[in-house]
């Protein structure tokens, strides 16, 4: 292991995403079976832009049926009004005990937009930016409440501390918030946020407010250029470019066994598909692929879509996160309970307890 990681562990994560499929108990089996592998934590998407299921309200479902996994719903940014945004992700924080996350993205389309009649679509740069703010905000509403805000005194029927709770009074480029929220602080503090960081566009977000940044390459030099500049741009931002994840994010198809496999690094592959980077082979070669590109320092893990749900992820977990535990390179136990232990991140301080002198 090299130098750049320390002793610190390899992070995976999946997605359970399944086409068409409305019932939110579907998504239980998959997030069990992640649970089961030692995954950080697994990820559904969500848009817009095509019918589905609204994925934070079926992660919500799936947090009391699982433990320690944890849970990360892509919620836009676009058209949403962020103070609701943030209670939600807060809520499941909570339902979950302190195992959400919450992937950022934008909407860029006019028919996007029509859907909601509020505004016309816009470029996606200003949607990232954008995008931020509601980040920045969402951190300020998850403090407008210090952790022991809360009294809850019977005797004197007094709920709250009002000095403990604080107004954000944010103004952003499209949006106002005063604040404070009406969900008390989560259990981490900020639950994690998630940010695909492949374009450009997305990157100055990414590196001044994401837990975790995904990019989806099809090789360990263009993976490394893209991390060395996110963690470059973090450490401009006046942030620990150390508290930033950056993950390798492949779609996976093991159907075909290691004889699938083409000529190339790790088995074979990933070669570029409409989907993003696939690989194709079996799950010992997807080992070495990740064990090649975490150990070479240009990934701290992997975020992994099966092409085939539930074929590919029960082929991901028996297999390869198995040869990884073996290799002494993944968890076999989860030494936390939050997102962030699974993730080494520390919980954050509440900006206006510190602001204020308080501990």
């Amino acid at each position: 292991m090299t130098s750049s990681h320390g002793r610190r562990l390899l992070h995976l994560a999946a997605a359970v995403d399944q086409q068409t499929v409305y019932d939110a108990d579907s998504y239980v089996a998959p997030a069990r079976l992640a649970e089961r592998g030692g995954l950080d934590f697994v990820t559904l998407d969500d848009t817009f832009a095509r019918p589905g299921p609204d994925a934070l309200s079926v992660l919500s479902r799936v947090a009391p049926a699982t433990s320690r996994v944890g849970l990360v719903p892509t919620v836009t940014t676009t058209h949403t009004e962020p103070f609701h945004v943030q209670a939600a992700v807060a809520t499941l924080d909570w339902v979950s005990r302190g195992r959400a996350g919450w992937r950022l993205d934008v909407s860029t389309t006019e028919g996007e937009a029509r859907l909601f009649g509020r505004r016309n679509a816009a470029p996606a740069d200003a949607l990232w930016q954008e995008a931020g703010e509601v980040a920045d905000v969402a951190a300020k509403l998850w403090d407008s409440w210090e952790d022991d805000a809360e009294i809850r005194d019977v005797a004197t029927g007094r709920f709250i501390d009002r000095d403990k709770l604080h107004h954000v009074d944010f103004t952003g480029s499209a949006f106002s918030v005063k604040g404070p929220s009406i969900v008390p602080r989560p259990p981490q503090g900020h639950p994690v946020r998630v940010v695909d960081a492949t374009e450009g566009h997305t990157r100055r977000t990414a590196a001044r407010y994401a837990d975790v940044a995904l990019v989806r390459a099809v090789g360990p030099a263009q993976l490394a250029a893209v991390r060395d500049q996110l963690r470059a741009s973090a450490s401009a931002f006046g942030r620990d470019p150390d508290d930033l994840r950056v993950l390798a994010s492949l779609v996976v198809d093991l159907g075909g066994g290691e004889y699938a496999a083409e000529p190339g690094h790790g088995g074979g592959g990933p070669r570029q598909s409409p989907r993003g980077p696939l690989y194709r082979g079996g799950p010992v070669d997807l080992a070495e692929l990740i064990t090649a590109w975490y150990t070479d320092g240009v990934a701290d893990g992997f975020h992994l879509t099966p092409a085939e749900p539930r074929r590919d992820l029960e082929r991901l977990v028996n297999g390869t996160v198995a040869l990884l535990q073996h290799r002494g390179l993944f968890r076999t136990f989860y030494p936390g309970s939050t997102l962030r232990e699974h993730l080494g991140l520390a919980r954050p301080a509440n900006q206006y307890a510190v602001a204020g002198g308080a501990s």
